[in-house]
């Protein structure tokens, strides 16, 4: 079983590997620097569907299969499917999982979903409760944009601070034995509300909660920042990014400017691709990491990576009320030997 370290971090007696992951993307992302990593690049982001919504689940089921298939794994085999997405009632993961059929969990920690499915299903390979899980989270443009703010055929102005949801998948297969990097550490967030109401704005929403998730994993561990050859969050966008290095200085004291990115700044080419502040959603972090980190780790440029993942906790219905948006961040230490 895994040993507590400090308030909120947890350490495997015997760290679980992620033996394969699958990452699809739409058009647009493939067009970015690291889309030559994803195993699957759609030409339309239909994917062949008649709605964005079925594109959606195309596309998680395509991640999870391609995972699978890579290390000749049947679904019978996986003892849980973990998964979660933006849609109302997660209606890419349940369709998803009627298609796998396994054993499902389905989890909502919104743009947060990515680490938080592998820090569980650490604890279910950690704790003996399974010998493989599939850990999987997706968005797409079109479903999250009508669902959350405007049907993008409207054609609605955007504010500078505002990201652009990824349109994509990402899976990742853990499993108690094989190869690969091992999943060393996880810290499990608060939830954080620091007042902000914008729903264009969540770069500023989020990076609260990601500082205070990192600086907590640096005093639980007493590893700091140096330890990692990489820190990662979720999709804060440049904004958001340079408020989380100034909060973890001001709560902490720990610096992160020689090692830390986003990967909502690293998905898009900011300069040459329109998508504002940088990349929002639950595939941005899951198409990163799962797609170019995972691989920079298996070629050995990596040793050791913090992927720490955000996500905003509101509804549509919760901003128009006027309530708080409360944010959340999930870390995962993830290792090569």
């Amino acid at each position: 079983m895994a040993t507590k370290l400090g308030k909120q971090t947890y350490k495997p007696d015997n760290p679980p590997y992620i033996i394969s992951t699958g990452t699809v993307a739409g058009p647009f992302e493939g067009q970015g620097p690291v889309g030559k990593y994803f195993d699957h690049v759609y030409t339309d982001t239909l994917a062949g569907e008649r709605s964005f919504e079925n594109a959606e689940k195309e596309m998680m089921t395509n991640a999870c299969f391609t995972c699978l298939n890579k290390v000749n794994i049947t679904p019978q085999e996986v003892d849980f499917f973990l998964a979660g997405d933006l849609l109302n009632q997660t209606i890419t993961s349940g369709f998803s999982a009627l298609e796998l059929a396994v054993p499902y969990l389905g989890i909502y920690g919104a743009c947060s979903t990515s680490a938080l499915g592998l820090a569980i299903s650490t604890m279910l390979v950690d704790g003996d409760y399974a010998r493989l899980v599939l850990a999987a989270t997706s968005s797409h443009n079109s479903s999250a944009e009508r669902q959350f703010r405007f049907p993008t055929e409207y054609g609605a102005h955007r504010k500078p601070t505002t990201q652009w949801t990824v349109t994509g998948a990402g899976a990742a297969l853990v499993a108690k034995e094989g190869t690969g990097p091992r999943i060393t550490y996880f810290t499990i967030g608060k939830v954080t509300d620091m007042g902000i109401k914008d729903a264009n704005n969540l770069g500023a929403a989020m990076a609260p909660a990601a500082a205070a998730t990192m600086v907590q994993h640096f005093a639980d561990t007493g590893n700091g920042p140096e330890y990692y050859d990489l820190i990662v969050t979720g999709d804060l966008g440049k904004f958001g990014h340079e408020l989380a290095i100034k909060t973890c200085i001001t709560r902490g004291g720990f610096d992160l400017t020689k090692n830390y990115s986003d990967c909502g700044i690293m998905i898009y080419d900011l300069e040459k691709q329109d998508v504002h502040a940088g990349a929002s959603g639950c595939a941005s972090s899951a198409l990163v990491t799962y797609g170019y980190l995972y691989r920079q780790m298996l070629a050995g440029k990596l040793k050791k990576l913090l992927l720490v993942a955000t996500g905003a906790l509101h509804s549509q219905c919760s901003v128009q009320q006027g309530s708080n948006i409360p944010t959340i961040a999930h870390a995962v230490s993830i290792e090569v030997e």
